[in-house]
């Protein structure tokens, strides 16, 4: 059996039946209204526990106050109405901070200089006691949300004052023109690892990517005394480069010419010496011979001499000391025989 409205009245609040006498609703408007807040708490509750956390991101989710978890990249869950709350960090991005100069624009190329407090930041005391304009960029990446959020306050400005007073000290470990020419890169990669030492000290979940000098000039009222001691240091260094080079020309060559006469030298001694000990070999045994025969070995030499001596002529005429008048007529031609008498 239906409800009278009487009844109907009876089981719901006060505040339900006050509303819904104000408007002078009717039978069932009580639970019409029911329906109504129930369906929008169900819809506010789905709106407040679903939430997307990017790829470039990882987020924090926090119950009443307190840390819980960590969330990776996707399509997550949380306790609806403020219960979870949910902050999303940057963790896959790479950040950067610069010192000396700010980068202007969407496109991050414009560059701002000459103010007060960019000069401040920038100008730094070597270790000769000059002075240096150094700027310098700092890029890191949030390794850890839970310390970045909670373990500091001000991260960035932490982080700032760090990368300002290392990079000081190492500047100030060395004399301006390692500064300004030859120790840049050094200076850089000792940067970068003296900061990553200070951060990890205080956890704050920061990693240092890279640490880069732009510019490293000389203070403006100064630039043009450093840029004639640097012209002048170019001005040696290419003297020295230029005898450097007639040295390794002209040493090498003579070094070659002498180790060449000494190893001539030392092949005619080997040769004077070998030639010497043959013809003393030779000798006693030509001695040993003599001694055993020494009218043949007396002919033998007289023979092989006349053979040598002989051997050498192209024509040989021989006449007899006794002969008288004899006309020397040769015919035409190299190896003519002469006219005459010829033994």
């Amino acid at each position: 059996m239906a409800e009278s409205w009487d009844e109907s009245k009876k089981r719901h609040p006060d505040w339900l039946r006050t509303l819904a006498a104000k408007f002078h609703a009717g039978p069932g408007f009580e639970r019409r209204f029911l329906l109504l807040f129930t369906c929008a708490a169900g819809a506010l509750a789905l709106a407040t526990s679903v939430y997307t956390v990017e790829p470039s991101e990882e987020a924090v989710v926090l119950r009443l106050g307190r840390y819980v978890s960590t969330e990776p990249p996707g399509l997550h869950m949380r306790l609806p109405f403020g219960v979870d709350r949910v902050t999303k960090v940057k963790t896959k991005v790479i950040l950067q901070e610069e010192f000396g100069f700010r980068s202007s624009g969407e496109d991050g190329t414009r560059t701002t200089y000459g103010n007060d407090d960019l000069k401040s930041e920038s100008l730094t005391l070597t270790g000769d006691l000059n002075v240096a304009n150094v700027e310098w960029i700092v890029q890191y990446q949030i390794s850890d949300p839970k310390k970045y959020l909670f373990n500091a306050r001000e991260v960035l400005k932490n982080l700032r004052d760090i990368s300002q007073s290392v990079l000081r000290r190492v500047v100030g470990d060395r004399i301006v023109s390692q500064v300004l020419t030859t120790g840049r890169v050094e200076i850089a990669e000792e940067a970068q690892r003296l900061t990553q030492e200070v951060l990890d000290r205080y956890d704050i979940g920061v990693r240092i990517v890279t640490v880069k000098l732009q510019d490293v000039n000389p203070p403006e009222s100064v630039r043009p005394a450093f840029n004639e001691v640097n012209a002048a240091k170019q001005e040696q260094e290419k003297v020295i480069n230029q005898a450097e080079r007639e040295y390794n020309t002209v040493i090498p060559e003579a070094m070659g010419k002498a180790e060449q006469t000494i190893r001539n030298a030392q092949g005619y001694a080997t040769a004077a010496v070998n030639r010497a000990e043959g013809d003393a070999a030779r000798f006693r045994v030509v001695l040993k011979a003599y001694q055993a025969s020494s009218r043949v070995t007396r002919s033998r030499l007289y023979l092989e001499t006349m053979e040598a001596l002989y051997g050498r002529m192209e024509a040989l005429t021989i006449i007899d000391k006794g002969a008288s008048g004899v006309l020397p007529v040769y015919m035409q031609g190299k190896d003519a025989a002469p006219a005459g008498d010829n033994k």
